[in-house]
């Protein structure tokens, strides 16, 4: 099942890196592309690794990347994140099931698979199993966020096997992932006057409906479920939330809405970067000032590097616009 809206398949990709076709890494990095996660699995259960070409000598902490496209669209191939194999990092890119291929949960489950596989491996690919992050944009993000509020809690079967290996996550990076699937509807609605939401609401086309198979709205454990806030406890790992304030696609209250949840657990290990004038992702998102945010979230958290994260000044992500002649 594909979008037929092109304004809304292109706004549902944009800073999503979905190249169709791989490109030649980073200098410095070599890639291992479309290794298998889940042995014998779908076509779909594959990823691609990132290395040093100059092998470090001890393990390095993992980032894996999660791109985004509605659960039903996007690509793992060229990473934005990619570079960072050479700074220090592997860096992996996850594949996983579209929604009109199977229906959530499998996508988290691919998502757990693929961090358990890693840890399984970790030796072989010379990776730091007691630190791992994830970064995800859109369902990517949603993903990811899910990854974090929902690991180690066994809260949905394991595919895959390496059953032994966890599932946690030790700091995740969300640019603007949906939240929470029961009350996306209403926050869109309020916004309507500022921002007209590009969601066909509970249509074949609407991505969120898409993936839980049901009406949002019509099945509250359905729709809580597959939400990232249903799991918010103190024990989520620190999070990075990157989200324009224009976003017409997954409203700006989602995030705030996951913000309050972890805060109200007793979690403030959590940041909410704005960009103001922003929609779902652009330009803005890819600033140095914006880049070194989210290098320095992932330097901290798992490299213990003693950097500052903190919320950045509306001057330094928010991008101005042409000088008129």
């Amino acid at each position: 099942m594909r979008l037929k809206f092109p304004t809304l398949i292109l706004t549902l990709l944009i800073a999503t890196a979905c190249v169709t076709a791989p490109a030649a890494p980073p200098k410095g990095v070599k890639v291992d592309r479309d290794i298998a996660y889940v042995p014998g699995g779908d076509p779909a259960e594959v990823l691609d690794l990132y290395l040093p070409e100059t092998p470090s000598e001890k393990p390095l902490p993992l980032i894996v990347s999660i791109h985004g496209g509605g659960w039903r669209a996007g690509s793992k191939n060229n990473p934005w994140l990619a570079g960072l194999a050479n700074q220090g990092y592997v860096v992996a890119s996850v594949e996983y099931r579209f929604s009109n291929k199977a229906l959530f949960p499998a996508q988290i489950q691919d998502c757990q698979a693929a961090i358990r596989w890693l840890r399984a491996n970790a030796k072989k690919y010379n990776i730091d199993p007691g630190h791992v992050g994830v970064w995800g944009d859109s369902a990517g993000g949603h993903l990811v966020a899910l990854l974090g509020t929902s690991g180690g809690k066994k809260a949905f079967p394991p595919i895959g096997g390496n059953e032994d290996q966890s599932d946690r996550v030790q700091a995740v990076c969300d640019w603007y992932g949906p939240t929470d699937f029961n009350t996306v509807m209403a926050q869109a609605a309020a916004d309507e006057a500022n921002i007209k939401s590009s969601i066909k609401w509970n249509t074949k086309d609407d991505p969120y409906s898409g993936l839980i198979g049901v009406n949002l709205g019509s099945d509250k454990e359905k729709g809580e479920v597959v939400s990232p806030v249903h799991y918010a406890s103190k024990d989520t790992p620190p999070l990075l939330i990157m989200h324009g304030t224009k976003d017409s696609l997954v409203p700006l209250a989602q995030s705030e809405e996951l913000v309050a949840a972890l805060k109200k657990a007793g979690d403030d290990n959590v940041i909410l970067q704005k960009f103001p004038g922003s929609g779902h992702g652009g330009p803005a998102f890819f600033l140095p000032a914006a880049r070194n945010l989210v290098k320095a979230f992932f330097d901290k958290n798992l490299k213990g590097m003693d950097v500052k994260v903190e919320v950045l000044p509306d001057s330094e992500v928010t991008v101005k616009p042409p000088s008129s002649k």
